[in-house]
C-alpha cells in the first residue's frame, strides 16, 4: 500500500494524516514493520518528506518463531474471526515477553497455536494490542493482522473500546465515585505506579458498588477506566484508602494467605469490528479462584444477580452525569 506526499512534511505526520491514525500508531508501524520513501527502506519518524515523495508500507506477517519455553497450557476463546481473538487470561499468566519473564507468555501459545498475528508492536509483543497484568484475569483482545491492530489501537485512543471490570475490596467504598488523579512511577519503588501530580500522566476510573460480603467487612466492586495507565484500577483505590484483596504491592493486609492472587477481573470488552463496525460486547466468565471467594465469602444469588451483563453497563450508564464530566 501507499500514498504520495502532497506537501513537505515530517514522514509520521504524513502518514498519520494519510492512513488516518494517531501519531503514536504510526511510529510503531515506521519502526517495527518499515517504511520506504522513494524506493529507500525507512525507519525514522522525523524524515522530512517533500511533495511527490511515494511512502510505501506493507504489513508483514509475524513469523512463527518456537517459544523458549514449554507451553503446557491453554486459554480460552472467547470470540474469533479472520480480524481478531478475544481470550480470557487466566490469572499468573503473563501477556509477552521481556528479560525479566522466564517462562511462556500468552503470545508463546498464540504462536504455538499457529494464529496470524499483527506485527506493529514488535517481535515480543505480536498480536497485543492492550495488557493486563500477570494476576489479573479476564478478556484481552488480540489482533490476527496489522490492520486490525490499527483500528483497535484507534478504538483505544477515542474510547470506542474497553472494558468494565470486577474486583473485591477490603473496605467498602462509601459511594460510587470518579477519581482523577494523575499516575507515574514510584520514586521509592521501581515495580509500583503512585500519584504523581508534578509529573504523573492523567488518568480517570469510575468505581461503582454492586455487593457488601456477608461480614459487611469486604465489597464486590466494578470499575471502568478512561485512561490507560499502567496499574491504574490499583493505584486510583490505594488512594481512596482500598486495595484490592490479594494486593499486597498496594498496601492489602494478607490474610494467612488465604487470597490466591489479586482479586481483579477484566469481565466484559466492548469494541467495534475493525472491518464491519458491529458493536461487539463480550463477556469473561470469572475464573474458578474468583468465583470460588464469592461464593465463600459473599451470598451467590445475589452476586449473580449484580453482575449480569446488563446491571454492571447499566449501573455506570445511571451515573452518566459524572462519568461523562470531562471525559
Amino acid at each position: 500500500m501507499e500514498f504520495t506526499c502532497k506537501e513537505s512534511k515530517r514522514l509520521d505526520a504524513a502518514m498519520s494524516e494519510a492512513l488516518e491514525l494517531p501519531r503514536n500508531q504510526v511510529e510503531k508501524l515506521i519502526k517495527n514493520v518499515g517504511v520506504t520513501v522513494d524506493g529507500k527502506l525507512c525507519t525514522k519518524c522525523s524524515l522530512k518528506l517533500v511533495e511527490g515523495n511515494v511512502v510505501h508500507y506493507e504489513f508483514v506477517e509475524a513469523p512463527q518463531s518456537p517459544s523458549s519455553y514449554e507451553v503446557d497450557f491453554d486459554v480460552p476463546i472467547l470470540y474469533e474471526d479472520d480480524d481478531l481473538l478475544v481470550v480470557n487470561k487466566p490469572p499468573f499468566l503473563t501477556v509477552h515477553g521481556a528479560p525479566s519473564v522466564k517462562e511462556a507468555t500468552l503470545v508463546d501459545w498464540l504462536q504455538c497455536k499457529g494464529i496470524n498475528l499483527s506485527t506493529i508492536s514488535g517481535e515480543e509483543r505480536h498480536g497485543i494490542v492492550h495488557r493486563i497484568d500477570k494476576e489479573t484475569s479476564g478478556a484481552l483482545v488480540i489482533a490476527k493482522n496489522n490492520e486490525a491492530h490499527l483500528s483497535l489501537s484507534s478504538q483505544l485512543e477515542d474510547k470506542s473500546m474497553g472494558r468494565y471490570y470486577l474486583a473485591i475490596i477490603d473496605l467498602p467504598l462509601k459511594d460510587d465515585i470518579v477519581v482523577e488523579l494523575p499516575i507515574g512511577r514510584s520514586v521509592n519503588n521501581r515495580l509500583k505506579m503512585d500519584v504523581a501530580k508534578r509529573d504523573g500522566r492523567m488518568a480517570k476510573s469510575a468505581f461503582t458498588k454492586l455487593l457488601l460480603s456477608r461480614d459487611s467487612k469486604k465489597e464486590l466492586i466494578a470499575a471502568k477506566l478512561f485512561t490507560g495507565r499502567t496499574h491504574q484500577i490499583r493505584v486510583h483505590l490505594q488512594a481512596l484508602c482500598r486495595h484490592i484483596l490479594g494486593d499486597s504491592l498496594y498496601g492489602f493486609k494478607s490474610q494467612n494467605g488465604t487470597i490466591p492472587r489479586v482479586m481483579l477481573h477484566a469481565y466484559i470488552l466492548y469494541l467495534k469490528h475493525p472491518k464491519t463496525g458491529q458493536l461487539l460486547q463480550i463477556h469473561a466468565p470469572l475464573w474458578d479462584d474468583f468465583d470460588a471467594y464469592l461464593t465463600h465469602h459473599f451470598s451467590k444469588d445475589e452476586v449473580n444477580e449484580k453482575i449480569t451483563l446488563d446491571s454492571i453497563v447499566n449501573g455506570f450508564k445511571l451515573n452518566d452525569h459524572w462519568l461523562r464530566k470531562d471525559a
